[in-house]
């Protein structure tokens, strides 16, 4: 499935938000993302079109098994880069947006031998 980096970003704001609370709402992923209501219910209808998201009784979005895998790989992706970054000297605020941007382009083969790299060298 390739998702573009909006619905990741969506998928990853999800994840986050769902860390912090069992009851995410599209009101609450909106004002996390700076992104309008209208903005947020055409996202959330595309990422419940390919299975990634779904709304329960309450309207409260959970991220169906397929979502959550692919938003831990987004949010891993994510964090380790930062570390990386913050690893090498940049400030943290430049790190995490860099890694925000690069996480939806970087390839696995690069991801895992970056991960590898940090295991071995960074503790």
């Amino acid at each position: 499935m390739a998702l573009q980096e909006s619905g990741e970003m969506y998928l990853e704001t999800i994840y986050v938000l769902s860390q912090k609370s069992s009851a995410v709402r599209a009101i609450d992923i909106g004002e996390y993302m700076g992104f309008s209501k209208p903005s947020v219910s055409r996202a959330l209808g595309l990422l419940k079109d390919e299975g990634l998201i779904r709304k329960d009784k309450d309207s409260f979005i959970k991220l169906t098994q397929a979502g959550e895998i692919l938003a831990k790989r987004i949010y891993e992706r994510h964090t380790v880069l930062s570390r990386l970054f913050m690893a090498l000297g940049v400030d943290e605020q430049t790190a995490t947006e860099d890694a925000c941007r690069i996480e939806h382009y970087i390839s696995d083969i690069t991801f895992d031998a970056i991960k590898a790299h940090m295991k071995e060298h960074l503790k």
